[in-house]
């Protein structure tokens, strides 16, 4: 038999085989020798109703069929309006206007871009410094790396990224909040040390601060504590600096909530989205703008200097669109809350008792399993052990496809492990789900002590 031919394909892992995917089967992917893996984790929250939904693939296929694309410097098109009008009636106040791109990181690239030309334009010109947290991540263009605060992330392309950042701490109850220190005192240290890091900064130059409403790929599912971002609005508020939410991994749904955000009972001035808004069936992300900023561009310069050839492509809006009406005919939200509990109530009788399994944590159907050494400590595993990766591939060889992440200790130690299933799943999918993770997380564990 000839040898295989070698792939040309710049793989992700140059040292990694991996499996020909061929079809997908709602949960489920099959790969070309037909094993069927659970898709837990929709790749990376992205696949919020499964694969092969009959009415989003009738969507593109219309689409294309009609036209696939035109530059809009020359038209508006239908798909992109009806999509953004459906994204601002469920917006949190103030919301007003949708700009399209492709992906998360183009998203944010974008808030980052508005936030500068919004200042600029009120006569502002000095502000110019964001402020994130540490252990966020929000994207992997030069821009979104260098706001991002996973610190594993950052030293390769260090040279080359922005210097106006300013890092503070995460909404990590597990791991920043005292012991004994109540919810509400915790939320008044962040808070202060938000106000600290602008007060430190030059006279009215921070721009923005820049937040995961629920902390996904770094943290592995962190939702805040209660009244956080309802502090972190005042404090900006104080100091004039606008608040933008990255909801690119935690919203469209997934917790339970169109926009994560609604449960904090707070209006951002900007609202980043992706993966869940077009369920993986086009690539397509949106920045949600406040009518604050919008009015004021188009009552100075008239035009955002920002753009990029695929904004607001056909066939994208087209399956987006079809994807937030399936999730709002079958009343799918409902489901994410429903499923949630069982989800919640499945992880905590597997891992509630588990002697490496320190903290779980989630919203909606995000959930996150963080991996200790020693839970009295929440001493991370070292992260020579590679524990995340071992997880993630001893789960895939028992058929369940999972997110996990090192590095959600100090952007190196730690490990955590996330599940994200689509908002159509009913019980024995989670139970499958969490009894497959539950036996890699053992293999795992066990090889490492070999």
């Amino acid at each position: 038999m000839p040898a295989p031919t070698p792939s040309r394909v710049f793989h992700r892992s140059l040292t990694s085989d991996y499996p020909m995917v061929v079809s997908g089967d709602g949960a489920y992917v099959i790969d070309s020798h037909g094993k069927r893996y659970l898709d837990g984790s929709g790749g990376a929250a992205v696949s919020c109703l499964g694969h092969s939904h009959p009415k989003v693939i009738a969507a593109v296929q219309a689409q294309v069929a009609k036209l696939a694309h035109v530059h809009t410097s020359f038209f508006t098109n239908e798909p992109m309006e009806a999509l953004a009008d459906r994204l601002i009636t469920d917006a949190p106040a103030g919301l007003s206007h949708v700009f399209f791109v492709q992906d998360g990181s183009e998203a944010v690239e974008s808030a980052l871009k508005l936030s500068r030309q919004y200042f600029v334009e009120r006569g502002e010109p000095e502000r110019h410094i964001v402020i994130t947290r540490r252990q966020s991540y929000h994207g992997n263009t030069l821009g979104a790396l260098s706001v991002g605060g996973n610190m594993a992330k950052r030293p390769l392309h260090q040279p080359l990224m922005n210097p106006s950042v300013v890092h503070v701490s995460p909404c990590y109850a597990y791991r920043g909040q005292f012991a004994g220190e109540s919810d509400k005192v915790y939320t008044e240290r962040l808070a202060a040390e938000l106000h600290t890091a602008i007060s430190a900064a030059p006279p009215n130059a921070v721009m923005a601060f820049l937040a995961e409403t629920v902390v996904g790929a770094s943290l592995g599912a962190v939702p805040p504590v209660a009244g956080y971002f309802k502090r972190i609005r005042e404090v900006c508020d104080r100091h004039g600096v606008l608040l933008i939410a990255d909801e690119v991994m935690c919203g469209m749904g997934r917790t339970g909530q169109t926009y994560a955000i609604t449960d904090e009972r707070v209006a951002p001035d900007l609202l980043t989205i992706a993966k869940g808004l077009g369920g993986g069936y086009q690539p397509i992300g949106a920045l949600l703008v406040s009518q604050t900023i919008h009015d004021t561009l188009r009552d100075g310069s008239g035009a955002f200097a920002h753009s990029h050839t695929y904004n607001g492509h056909l066939v994208a809006c087209a399956a987006a669109l079809a994807v937030q009406q399936v999730i709002r005919e079958e009343d799918l939200l409902a489901n994410v809350r429903a499923m949630s509990t069982h989800l919640e109530a499945c992880l905590t009788e597997r891992f509630g008792n588990h002697a490496h399994v320190g903290n779980i944590r989630g919203r909606g159907l995000f959930w996150g399993v963080e991996l200790v050494g020693e839970r009295a400590t929440k001493m991370p595993f070292p992260a020579g052990m590679q524990l995340a990766a071992r997880i993630k591939s001893a789960a895939r060889e028992g058929g369940l496809l999972c997110y996990a992440s090192p590095g959600n200790f100090d952007g190196r130690d730690g490990d955590n492990v996330i599940l994200a299933p689509p908002f159509n799943v009913g019980p024995a999918i989670l139970e499958e789900a969490v009894d497959k993770l539950g036996l890699a997380i053992d293999a795992s564990l066990q090889q490492s002590r070999a």
